[in-house]
């Protein structure tokens, strides 16, 4: 009850206010605080706002790559459910929007309190927390940067990170999104998947899928619609983890180009659950998946 009661207050101050980053970044400060708490409880040694924990990213980002990244954080709380006999939650989706607000990241942020929440209540640990904090000056970046920091905790508390099955699964959900794009646009798809590289790395997927973002640079500019450089992305040592973002970031530029050419009631399918694939089976999806992305490519603005 008193879990719904919380819920209920904040979303009656969102509607009362025009929420800014600075209101978001306060709720992730709520999040890694509770984060925090449950790495102490199982004694796992890490200070999650320790100088060698912090995202550095440092770009332009739009609220829709912070929604994208809250969405991430949600996998890995089901990943904790599982570790402990709960049943999985499915991550939510949204319908795709030209220019998603920060309300939508607020109303995000507050899933993830309250899954926490309920987590706690299953362990019967306090559900407690501080009074929020104000900010000021804060941006999508700070907010984006603010996440990684819990989702690396997750890490730690989860004692795994993704593997290439869960990375599979998101590129399969990148898939249909061009596909339905593809069919919507009467565009004829004659891609087949590229040949398979057995020896493909992680790191071989994310400068794919690094390609792949460039090219939705291109239809976005050509749509007139506004785009993010992902540039600061890249980095050395690539794990199945930094594809896993990457792909977060091509499902979240996707959004508004369905947005604007109509597809605003089409939310992206839900993840599958895959059991042993490979870094060559992200790698082949992941090439097919650029193969289809540049048949968009020479359409001009409509």
């Amino acid at each position: 009850m008193k879990i719904i009661l919380s819920i209920l207050l904040l979303i009656s101050a969102l509607s009362s206010k025009n929420i800014t980053p600075n209101d978001v970044y306060a709720q992730v400060i709520l999040i890694q605080e509770d984060v925090q708490y449950l790495l102490e409880y199982y004694g796992v040694n890490n200070n999650l706002n320790s100088s060698k924990n912090r995202a550095t990213i440092n770009t332009q980002l739009k609220p829709r790559n912070t929604w994208q990244k809250t969405y991430e954080i949600l996998v890995k709380i089901n990943m904790l459910r599982k570790t402990n006999n709960l049943p999985r939650i499915e991550p939510i989706g949204m319908e795709p929007v030209i220019n998603l607000n920060p309300d939508m990241v607020y109303e995000q942020t507050i899933r993830i309190l309250a899954e926490l929440d309920i987590y706690k209540i299953r362990l019967g640990l306090s559900t407690k927390r501080s009074k929020i904090k104000k900010f000021s000056k804060k941006t999508p970046v700070d907010v984006y940067n603010a996440l990684s920091q819990v989702s690396l905790a997750f890490d730690k508390l989860n004692r795994v990170s993704f593997t290439p099955s869960y990375v599979f699964a998101e590129t399969i959900r990148v898939h249909e999104d061009l596909n339905l794009i593809l069919e919507h646009l009467k565009i004829n798809d004659k891609t087949i998947p590229s040949k398979r590289n057995h020896s493909a790395t992680p790191s071989d997927t994310f400068n794919v899928a690094m390609k792949t973002l460039n090219v939705i640079k291109d239809i976005q500019y050509r749509f007139g619609l506004k785009s993010v450089d992902f540039s600061a992305f890249k980095k050395e040592n690539i794990t199945p983890s930094d594809v896993f973002t990457i792909t977060q970031m091509i499902i979240a530029e996707l959004q508004p180009i369905k947005a604007y050419i109509g597809l605003s009631t089409y939310i992206t399918t839900p993840a599958l659950t895959y059991i042993g694939k490979t870094p060559a089976d992200v790698d082949q999806l992941m090439n097919w998946n650029l193969r289809k992305i540049k048949l968009i490519k020479s359409l001009g603005r409509r």
